[in-house]
Order: structure tokens, then sequence, then C-alpha cells
């Protein structure tokens, strides 16, 4: 038999509620909280280069050495989680980490969802090829032919978009991440790739057997870092645009473009309305 009074329940249940909204209060900060332990969890894919990647089993790219010099001016220390991009996303908004350094293309429509940063990049979209195929010499000529995209990338939509104008549309195969989409392209199972510049400017340097296709195509667009859009991220994704601010200004965002990329990007600075 229960011996609980009426009054004792509506205590110990007040009691409980003050705990909960206790601990949610004490949670309710990710900056804050990334400060308290030390740790920021991060996730991206490590199949990106120049951004992210993995070098004699090792983590390397800009997105390390960016996000190392922000969570050193910021008061704590990044832990990195690599998963396949498709699933970066969802896993951000079930909140198994804090934050995504994809990065990620900003659009309207990802705008609408997430709280980006202040880009970090171009992201503007072009073609890979065989150095040695002389049937590709413009984006055009991709027409009819085949053509690997990764898979859920704005990059992948940008393509698309362009397929639509061509006069027979090349055959688009899907990959979960660009190194798988690289390995085909040179096994010949494809006959150019399309992602965002930096990416594919870079692994041609890297491999000589592949040449970018010059120019880029479809509308200007960027690379930024993203957290969930809410309360609770609103100061982290703050502070980390003031710090970038400060690395505009300092030069040290330059310096590390300039590193990875070959040349420092012209990229927003402030508040913009991407055209994707």
């Amino acid at each position: 038999m229960n011996n609980y009074k009426p009054s004792s329940m509506l205590k110990i249940f007040a009691t409980v509620l003050a705990f909960a909204i206790g601990s949610q209060a004490a949670h309710a900060d990710v900056l804050s909280d990334a400060k308290a332990s030390g740790e920021l969890k991060i996730a991206t894919e490590f199949h990106f280069a120049p951004f992210a990647y993995l070098v004699d089993g090792q983590y390397a790219g800009l997105n390390l050495e960016l996000m190392d010099e922000v969570g050193k001016r910021l008061g704590f220390e990044v832990s990195w989680i690599d998963l396949p991009w498709a699933s970066v996303l969802p896993g951000l908004e079930a909140g198994n980490y804090d934050f995504v350094a994809g990065p990620a293309m900003v659009t309207r429509e990802r705008q609408s969802r997430y709280a980006f940063t202040l880009p970090i990049a171009d992201a503007t979209v072009g073609l890979i090829k065989r150095e040695n195929d002389d049937s590709i010499e413009k984006p055009e000529d991709v027409a009819g032919k085949r053509v690997g995209v990764q898979r859920g990338s704005a990059q992948a939509d940008e393509f698309r978009a362009f397929n639509q104008t061509l006069p027979e549309p090349a055959t688009i195969t899907e990959y979960v991440d660009f190194t798988q989409s690289m390995a085909d392209l040179a096994a010949r199972r494809v006959d150019a790739v399309a992602n965002s510049l930096p990416n594919i400017a870079y692994t041609a340097t890297q491999r000589p057997m592949f040449a970018v296709v010059e120019p880029t195509f479809g509308k200007p667009a960027y690379f930024a870092y993203m957290a969930r859009n809410d309360a609770e991220s609103a100061s982290l994704v703050e502070a980390i645009n003031q710090t970038l601010g400060q690395m505009h200004e300092d030069g040290s965002l330059a310096a590390l473009q300039t590193k990875w990329f070959g040349a420092p990007m012209d990229v927003p600075t402030g508040d913009f309305v991407p055209e994707l």
C-alpha cells in the first residue's frame, strides 16, 4: 500500500521538476559547456581534401587547423568525429555532437534549418577529368557522358541543374564520398566528377593524372560551418563568427587559405543572401 500523501507527492514532483529544469539550464548553452569541459565535439567527413582527409591514418586538412585555432582563441579543444557526409547533418539534428565543420555549401534551404558561420571558402562547382581526356575541354562537353557526384551534397544538386541545360544529359553516378568518385574516375568508370573548386583544384595539384575543366559553372557559392539553429547554439555561432572576423583582420584566415588552396579567397565577411 502506498503511504505517500498527496501533499508529499506534490513536494516530490516539485523537487524532481526543479532538478530537471536545473539540469537543462546547466546544459543549455553549447559554448559554455565546451568551455567548462574543455571540449567541443565536431563532426565532418575525412574524405574531402583539402578540408579534411587522412594521411597515413592521421587526420589532416584546413578544417583541423582552422578549428584548432578557433578553439585556442575561445578556450576549448576540438574532438573530431569522422562520418560519411550523408549522416553528418542528421546526426547534428539528433544532438550527437555540437557542430559540423563539413564544410557545407550555404543554401537558402539549409539556412532555414541550420545556423551557419561566416563563409571560410569559395564553393562554386566545377568538373575534374582525367588529364589525357581531350574529349572534355569545357563543362558542356560532359553531355552524354558519365559524371560522378557526392550523394546528399549541394554540389550534386548544382550539377543536376546544370545537367538539365545540356543537349544530352550526362548519366549521374552517386558516391558516398569524394575519394570513391575519384577512384572511379581514375578507373574510367566515370568520365568526370563534379565538386567544389577548392576540392577539385587541390586534387589536380596533388595528382597530375587529373585536370580541372575550366570554367566553373552555376551560381557563386560559399562553404561555411554550421550548428543547430536553436538558442543553445546561438552563442557558439556568434563567438566563432567573431573569431573568424578577427582572423580575417589579422590575416591568419588568408594564410590558411593560401596554404591549402594556393591563394586567399574572397568570401563574405558579414550576412549575405545565398544565390542557391
